[in-house]
Order: structure tokens, then sequence, then C-alpha cells
């Protein structure tokens, strides 16, 4: 895991710490925990406690590696992302697809996460956001939006997380650009379902994204 403070530009192996999972995991099952409770048990559950602190989003990142078929978490803040995750209708403006590689790469639909408080608080708000999407759509995200903080994407391999990474930045641009021209157009229900369950349109994901 990334350790608190360090920056992901040029980060090298002494920028991430070695955790463990369960004792992460039995955080996020806890009431309401202070930031000195979650700053000691963040510090407990790594292999080498006198080392450099992990990041407070530790927390979810633990708890998307016990979903099927995740092996890789990327959370990232690109700007274009955020330039529509910071805006005062972003939401709105993302509740579409609007291109075949985006459903291609990026899943059906992601999942949108309020803004909250970093820790736990966000870590318990993702995992009953997370379920209640794969409840709506039988299956899980593979990108989540977090509402003026940045992007998560989720895959079983890093070249997965990396093209849904790369698509979606794609996309805000394509859609800031669209800002100008009277907004986006998006694709109908349909036109998603078929793009997402397209035989072509799967042997082209695994090309692109390395997974099955």
């Amino acid at each position: 895991m990334k350790a608190s403070g360090a920056t992901l530009c040029g980060i090298r192996p002494e920028g991430f710490v070695h955790v463990r999972t369960a004792p992460v995991l039995a955080m996020l099952e806890e009431q309401q925990l202070t930031d000195d409770a979650i700053r000691d048990g963040m510090m407990a559950a790594c292999v080498d406690p006198t080392g450099r602190r992990p990041s407070v989003e530790t927390l979810f990142h633990a708890y998307f590696l016990t979903l099927p078929g995740v092996r890789f978490v990327g959370h990232t803040h690109p700007t274009p992302v955020n330039s529509i995750l910071c805006a005062q209708d972003g939401q709105a403006l993302l509740k579409g697809r609007i291109f075949p590689d985006e459903i291609v790469c990026c899943g059906i639909a992601p999942a949108w996460i309020p803004y909250t408080d970093p820790g736990q608080p966000l870590a318990r708000e993702i995992r009953r956001r997370t379920e209640a999407y794969r409840e709506e759509h039988g299956l899980y995200p593979r990108v989540l939006l977090m509402e003026n903080h940045g992007f998560i994407a989720l895959g079983d391999t890093p070249q997965a997380v990396e093209s849904a990474t790369a698509m979606f930045v794609k996309t805000c641009r394509i859609l800031l650009g669209t800002a100008a021209l009277g907004g986006p157009r998006f694709l109908s229900d349909e036109n998603v379902r078929r793009i997402y369950t397209r035989p072509d349109e799967k042997y082209r994901e695994r090309g692109i994204t390395g997974r099955g």
C-alpha cells in the first residue's frame, strides 16, 4: 500500500508499505473509530510496525481485494476526471455512456460515491454502495467515482486497471468537450447492454484489458 504522504509521481519501493489484510478488514466492522484509533490500527496492521504509516485509504483497498476477480486496485486523481467530479452537475454529466470503448474498458456503468470523510467512514460507504451496485446490476463495478475526491479502477490484471483509468480519462475529456456543444448525447440503455454483451466486443475487451 502507498505510504501516507508519498506521491505516486516517481514513487520508489520505499514509498510503499506491506500491510496485513485481516486487521484492516476488522477495522471496517468496528463502530465509528476516532482518528487516533485508525492511525494506531493502521500501524498495527503493518508487517513492519516501526516503518512508515500506510494511507488511510488502505481500508477500502483491503475491501476491494476481497471481491471476486479483483486482484488489483488503482486509485488516482486525474485532472479531467476530477474536473467533473468537482463540478456542480458532475453526477448528471456522468450518468450515461457515450462510446463503445468506454463500455468495453470501464463496464456497463460506474458506481457513484457521494463525498464522505476519508478513512473508515469513506470505506464503509464505498462498501455499502458497491454491494448495492451488485444488487442492481448483478455484478460488481469496474470503476467507482468519488465525488470531490477521485477515481478507482478494479481489475484482475494491472492492464485492466490501467486501461480502465486511461479510458475514463478519455471519456471525461470528451464530456468536457461536449459541454461547449450542447452537452453529451448518451447511448440508449439498449445500445449499452448490446455493446456490453456482444461476443466481438468481449473478444476486443480481452485484447485491450487482458481480462479472461
